[in-house]
């Protein structure tokens, strides 16, 4: 019997990127609306699917959900999801709650893949490039070896797993070393799936399903998807199940397709095979589809029908089914003749009309599966070191100069797209405007309409491809953002490529926490033309947070201090993890969006439980405690000014628990992060309102004068040189005395003469640096020895720095000294 619709389950707002189905009576989806559905049904005799709890699995996209099977504590399973909060979240499904039960913390970016053994071992894959083992909760094995993302995941047993890359390769390992290398491949390996007694099956984005088996040898390959293959599932029967780009699910039984199930949405992320038989599939147009091959599970008559019509009513762009002459098409009397395969595909001319028409081979009837309409941009998924995109544009900022990329994906804020791009790249952000207009211009929606759905799918839209309203010339033309021209001439900038050392997130990865955008704002806008930007009063901050992340991580070392006999006597006290909690609850209140009015202001009792951890827990350790720090100098202003002497009582302990005074000749991993971490934290210490103890900014400035720049990362550099800038901006607003001031004038002319590459610490010190020379210039100009170690200094930067907005500073320092 065929493969026909048996259910439709509607709950999920966006696509559904993940399912698994476990027992003819539960099925687990994971979609881009940040929750994971669980779905039951009261008998395996009954059709309908309800959702019997939604879980909150991230606060981002949802993109892999997997199942650990009932334990004696969890009598009706656990759902295992991960997503772009880069953790993975374990829910009981009999007493689910708001939260998680249990959070693995470890991969820095997000999780698209999840798998669990019969025992319950977990396995993870990130775009971070590695996969995680997970027993126990547990994390026992780290697997790197890929060098690109690790799109998919398979446990073979407790010891062994096998993971695919989007570097086209497959690897097995034993534990954590690798056994054997699968290539083949050419292009990202998308999915994994166990066949007894062969090996395993692999798809991949260049539209094949290969069968391997274990010792490496390519048993045979399936070719009939005509794009990216997404998924694979395997029946009880031993035959493979995929799920592509090309609407399909495909059935294939001894090496060849046996069904062709077509979707109306352009993508099926995710297929799963339930122990009946039946198949699962999750969408793009936020719909998960239970199809059987049991007349008894089928949908009613009106359902078929129905399903149908939806599919015939379908547009479909014409990248998804080739190029098309129009005149040289047949008619309908092309239907007469019988197709030669499941799957095939015939385009027919209706008028002015163009058809297309799949071949049902278990009915032998050709079947209308849409209207074929011209598209601007393109159907397919983009991948971009190993990330997956809608766009990804060329962009060309000179002459002789290799392009940059600048990814981008429908569904997401233009104005973080196009920060990225300036910030990854060291573009001023005063293109900010014009690159968002560029990408409105650039790119399209497509929507799946029919069927009186209100669903839009996020990536491919509406029934049609259509242009977003673009200004004046030609909506099609590719338009520069700064020139409107063709080609990208940034005026007067000639950014130097990104530093390969950058500061990792301990919690996400990135340069900061996931969920904002990357990279820190510049402290001023840079010069247009001749415009004077000094001085500048408005200081710098590093507030982005993950709170979540952040108290999941310190609450996890804790909880590993208090088990550990050697350890007991370091973790948290009663009353510091009340107050503790206490903080992470107004830091919650704080940063949402919208802003919530907080259940109490935090006392000196918070600020000094923080200081006692920092100095009483092991230095590999503590730095959630640190960047706690961070967000609590950065929102709690009037605590310390509540309390004198808070301010220098804290800060002392914070250097002290970052190592900020103790420096050898080279920086270890902790102690790299430590220090990212200090550095942001004393920039949050200064604000626009008050002004700081001249004690307390003595001491910041003697310390900052210690720090052996040299070492440093960039995004420390970055750091620094923020803090030296908020400095500069309390020196305008409260004289600082002619000692203090000659110190800053020592450490920023330091930096200005050992510097070579980092564009941005350069800019946010001279800055500081013009700040400084304002402000002298009100009670006396900088001294003749500080004006020439300046002057000299300023001979060479031109020739290291091109950038327009640091020539213009320097000019307006000159005339300022």
């Amino acid at each position: 019997m065929p493969y026909k619709l048996s259910a439709t389950l509607k709950a999920h707002t966006q696509d559904v990127r993940a399912v698994s189905s476990p027992t003819d009576t539960l099925i687990l989806s994971a979609s881009r609306d940040s929750t994971a559905i669980s779905w039951q049904r009261s008998s395996p005799s009954d059709n309908d699917f309800k959702p019997d709890n939604v879980l909150k699995a991230g606060s981002r996209f949802v993109n892999a959900v997997t199942y650990i099977r009932p334990t004696p504590e969890g009598p009706k399973g656990y759902a295992v999801t991960g997503g772009q909060d880069a953790v993975v979240n374990i829910f009981d499904l009999q007493n689910p709650r708001d939260e998680p039960d249990f959070c693995l913390i470890g991969h820095s970016e997000n999780i698209c893949t999840l798998d669990v053994t019969p025992g319950g071992t977990i396995i993870s894959g990130s775009w971070d490039k590695t996969a995680k083992v997970w027993k126990n909760y547990n994390l026992v094995y780290d697997l790197k070896g890929h060098q690109q993302s690790v799109w998919a995941v398979l446990g073979l047993d407790e010891d062994q797993f096998l993971t695919g890359s989007a570097d086209k390769t497959i690897k097995l390992w034993q534990q954590h070393k690798v056994l054997h290398t699968y290539s083949g491949h050419q292009d990202a390996v998308r999915g994994l799936a166990k066949l007894p007694d062969i090996g395993f099956a692999s798809c991949s984005n260049d539209s094949e399903i290969r069968v391997w088996t274990l010792g490496g040898d390519l048993v045979y390959t399936l070719s009939g998807h005509t794009s990216f293959v997404y998924s694979l599932s395997v029946l009880p029967n031993g035959d493979v199940v995929s799920a592509g780009e090309d609407r399909t699910v495909r059935v294939w039984k001894d090496g060849e397709i046996s069904q062709t199930i077509v979707h109306p949405a352009i993508s099926v992320w995710a297929v799963s095979t339930m122990p009946n038989g039946d198949i699962v599939s999750g969408c793009s147009d936020g719909i998960v589809r239970v199809f059987s091959e049991s007349e008894s599970r089928w949908a009613s008559p009106e359902v078929l029908k129905e399903y149908d019509e939806r599919l015939a009513s379908q547009a479909l762009p014409s990248q998804q089914v080739g190029d098309i002459n129009k005149e040289q098409l047949a008619g309908a009397e092309a239907l007469n003749v019988p197709g030669k395969k499941d799957g095939e595909v015939k385009m027919i001319r209706n008028g002015s009309i163009v058809e297309a028409h799949t071949w049902d081979g278990i009915n032998q009837q050709w079947q209308k599966v849409g209207e074929v309409v011209d598209a601007v941009g393109t159907g397919r998924k983009q991948l971009y070191q190993g990330k997956e995109y809608d766009y990804v544009f060329d962009v060309d900022i000179q002459d002789g100069v290799p392009p940059l990329k600048l990814p981008y994906n429908a569904a997401e804020n233009p104005y973080v797209a196009a920060q990225r791009f300036l910030q990854s790249n060291e573009l001023p952000l005063t293109y900010l405007d014009e690159v968002v207009k560029f990408i409105e211009k650039n790119t399209a929606g497509v929507s799946l309409g029919g069927g009186g759905e209100d669903y839009v799918d996020p990536f491919t839209g509406a029934s049609r491809y259509r242009s977003n309203p673009a200004p004046s010339s030609g909506a099609g033309q590719y338009a520069d953002p700064f020139t409107g021209a063709s080609r990208y001439v940034s005026p007067g900038s000639t950014p130097q490529p990104a530093g390969s050392s950058q500061y990792s997130d301990p919690f996400t990865g990135a340069s900061r926490y996931t969920g904002t955008p990357s990279g820190s704002p510049p402290p001023v806008p840079a010069p247009t033309n001749s415009a004077k930007i000094l001085p500048v009063i408005k200081v710098v901050t590093f507030n982005q947070a993950n709170i979540l992340a952040m108290r999941t991580k310190l609450l996890q070392l804790d909880e590993a201090f208090r088990h550990e006999i050697s350890t007991s006597t370091i973790a948290m006290y009663p009353e510091e993890a009340t107050l503790v909690e206490e903080i992470f609850t107004y830091l919650t209140q704080v940063t949402s969006t919208p802003d919530k009015t907080p259940s109490g202001p935090l006392t000196a009792a918070h600020i000094d439980a923080i200081s006692a951890i920092l100095e009483r827990w092991p230095l590999s350790q503590r730095f959630p405690i640190i960047d706690l720090s961070r967000l609590v100098l950065g929102f709690c202003p009037e605590t310390f000014q509540a309390s004198p002497g808070l301010k220098d009582r804290f800060t002392e302990a914070l250097f002290r628990g970052a190592e900020l005074i103790v420096w050898t000749s080279a920086m270890n991993k902790v102690k790299e992060t430590n220090t990212t971490l200090a550095l942001k934290a004393v920039a949050n210490a200064f604000n626009d309102k008050e002004n700081s103890e001249i004690s307390w900014l003595t001491k910041v400035v003697g310390s900052l004068g210690q720090v052996p720049y040299g070492l440093l990362t960039k995004a420390q550099k970055v750091a620094l040189a923020s803090v030296l800038f908020n400095i500069s901006c309390e020196g305008l607003r409260h004289p600082i005395d002619g000692s203090l001031r000659e110190q800053l004038v020592t450490i920023v002319n330091a930096i200005l003469a050992e510097e070579k590459t980092e564009t941005e610490a350069v800019y946010r010190v001279l800055v500081a640096l013009g700040n400084i020379a304002a402000a002298a210039n009100a009670v006396g100009a900088l001294s003749g020895a500080q004006v020439a170690t300046v002057k000299q200094t300023f001979t060479t930067l031109p020739a290291r720095f091109p950038d327009a907005r640091v020539r213009s500073i320097c000019n307006e320092i000159s005339g300022l000294i």
